[in-house]
């Protein structure tokens, strides 16, 4: 099986020379371990911050450990009860051909051959029923809590979750402008992803932007930024907004965490602002994939993949969500 491993810490963005594409044998399984094929691999911004040597919601990937992510993928050998040859699973198998699942909260039986569910869309598995699709939900739901009429502002809208997040609020008939970092993905945020609007926060003057496209303010803001966008949203917050702080995409890479300057404004509007992490809801992910069912079964969730073939493009791949060159989810097919 071929690999990637980490030989050095990243600083900035990650470089060839920080890891290594090796190759070994498969493994031996132990009792209650199961062999899984990586069909697909699912990156988020939070693989990078993995590769930090800082304790986090998972323990840093370790030098010489295989790089980590999300992945789809089948299981092909089996020593372990809770599942069986054929099963379709989602897991942290990372980047490689192969990894080892064990019967843990990380490792989620998606389709089995026996009951006929194992023919799955891998890639719509990953960017809307998986994890990505979870934090859209609970984010949304729990914390955002759009009600019909209400202007919902998401960041990094093109992005896998922003667009998923998005795309809830309007279901439940909330007015939805995105900010994204071009005029492709504003169109795509618009025309593919169904937003009302959405701002470039490249070449607009956000904060006359945001007055323009919520001029009843901002009862509900979806950040997966933070940084200068954070503190402009802030500024047009209506009274009792609701803030979900989902994601700092914009200083994962530095790892400079700026506090936001304007947040005497929640204060001011009465207004609330909340972190989250779906691994508290594992227990929850049934009710989050039956409304996500729902809502794609009807055309109300739509997703866009950017797709990297092949192992030795896993730097670009994961740097492609910090350059600014992904639209909707990405993925790297070993």
């Amino acid at each position: 099986m071929r690999q990637v491993v980490l030989r050095r810490r990243p600083i900035g963005l990650v470089a060839i020379e920080d890891v290594e594409v090796v190759t070994s044998e498969l493994p031996e399984l132990a009792d209650g371990e199961a062999l899984v094929r990586t069909d697909l691999v699912g990156i988020d911004a939070a693989a990078r911050t993995w590769l930090d040597d800082q304790p986090g919601y998972l323990p840093p990937v370790q030098i010489g450990e295989t790089v980590r992510a999300a992945t789809v993928g089948q299981i092909v050998a089996t020593r372990c009860d809770a599942y069986e040859v054929g099963d379709v699973v989602t897991t942290l198998g990372g980047f490689a051909e192969y990894s080892v699942s064990h019967d843990d909260l990380f490792t989620t039986v998606i389709g089995r051959v026996a009951d006929g569910t194992a023919d799955i869309d891998r890639e719509a598995l990953l960017a809307v029923f998986g994890s990505t699709g979870a934090t859209a939900y609970f984010g949304m739901h729990d914390i955002g809590r759009p009600q019909p009429g209400e202007t919902v502002v998401v960041s990094a809208a093109a992005g896998a979750t922003g667009s998923i997040a998005g795309q809830l609020a309007k279901a439940a008939g909330a007015r939805v402008v995105g900010i994204a970092g071009s005029a492709e993905k504003c169109a795509v945020v618009v025309d593919e992803f169904g937003f009302d609007a959405c701002i470039d926060y490249r070449t607009d003057d956000l904060r006359a932007a945001l007055r323009e496209h919520c001029p009843d303010r901002v009862d509900v803001y979806f950040d997966n930024v933070g940084g200068p966008i954070l503190d402009a949203v802030l500024g047009r917050l209506a009274m009792h907004a609701r803030v979900v702080l989902c994601g700092v995409i914009s200083s994962y890479v530095s790892g400079e965490h700026p506090g936001p300057s304007n947040y005497v404004k929640l204060l001011a509007m009465r207004a609330s602002m909340q972190g989250f992490n779906t691994l508290d809801n594992w227990d929850r992910y049934d009710e989050a994939n039956a409304e996500l069912r729902r809502l794609y079964d009807r055309g109300q969730l739509r997703f866009r993949s950017h797709v990297f073939e092949g192992l030795d493009l896993s730097v670009d791949a994961l740097n492609a969500l910090f350059e600014g060159t992904n639209i909707g989810k990405t993925f790297l097919r070993p």
